[in-house]
């Protein structure tokens, strides 16, 4: 027991000099749009007429160093956050960002998650009532929903089984910047959380809707990774699409999951280029093989 408190102390601690150590970053995207990088999924800042409308907000310990950030950009207060979907790096600020002026705003299946994951933490005490209650969507939407301010449209939109059940691009469509969430991780290959109702056709699904509404000129926010463009997108989904093929190919063969996992030839031509995040080459391929077999 002694031990396992001691050893709770140390990772708090550890954990809690990570943060120390983050620094927010900012990228200018527009005259009115900035990404925010931390630790965790990036962060969607728009600087309206009177207000700030922001996308997603990292774990909950960053809350001041992100406030601290969007302060050097505006004074203006954040009226809407939207999550795109219910991981904890992009969702654990929503207790500290959630008052008054701020609404939270989500797809229905990110609260549902968030609630069956909150009460449990109650329910452990690990978070109390009140700020479970925070941590809430307070507005959802089942496919669409769109905001306006002044002359600029902000599309909220659902796409299917992506990363998760719940994902939400957003589409700045007169400053022509789109957050994509975690469909889409620049430069590295995707975590596909088919835990969480997320699969590879979804993902390739909600990368080719992403395409119909973009240009060239679009700058992209992905969930991780640097920002983006149409034609590195266009890229991104051929390979999506060439990878599923080939898992495809072992299912169709009969190879076992373990027969796939071991095989670093199978992939190789992509994962120098995108095997060194989150998600290493072994992962990607039990991923995209455990998708393929779920359906």
């Amino acid at each position: 027991m002694r031990f396992t408190i001691i050893f709770a102390l140390l990772f708090v601690t550890f954990v809690q000099g990570q943060d120390r150590e983050v620094t927010i970053s900012i990228d200018t995207l527009s005259q009115k749009v900035y990404m925010l990088t931390g630790r965790g999924g990036n962060i969607g800042i728009y600087v309206g007429e009177n207000n700030v409308f922001m996308v997603d907000d990292q774990f909950a310990p960053l809350s001041h160093k992100i406030k601290a950030a969007i302060k050097t950009l505006t004074n203006k207060p954040i009226t809407y956050l939207v999550n795109t979907h219910m991981h904890g790096d992009h969702t654990g600020g929503n207790v500290n960002f959630n008052t008054e002026a701020t609404t939270l705003v989500a797809q229905d299946n990110v609260r549902k998650r968030l609630v069956q994951k909150g009460l449990a933490n109650v329910k452990a005490n690990k978070l109390s009532q009140q700020d479970y209650e925070k941590t809430l969507p307070e507005i959802t939407y089942s496919e669409d929903l769109t905001f306006y301010d002044v002359d600029e449209i902000i599309m909220a939109f659902h796409v299917h089984n992506a990363h998760t059940d719940g994902d939400t691009m957003i589409y700045f469509v007169n400053e022509n910047v789109l957050h994509m969430g975690d469909t889409y991780f620049s430069g590295r290959y995707p975590y596909i959380d088919i835990n969480s109702g997320g699969s590879i056709d979804g993902y390739i699904a909600a990368h080719k809707k992403a395409l119909m509404v973009i240009d060239e000129n679009t700058k992209i926010i992905p969930g991780h990774g640097r920002p983006s463009k149409k034609s590195e997108l266009e890229t991104y989904v051929a390979m999506l699409e060439d990878i599923r093929a080939t898992v495809q190919q072992e299912v169709t063969d009969g190879k076992s999951l373990e027969a796939v996992k071991s095989n670093s030839a199978l992939l190789a031509k992509y994962d120098a280029t995108h095997g060194n995040g989150y998600i290493n080459p072994e992962k990607m391929r039990e991923q995209v093989y455990k998708s393929l077999i779920k359906k």
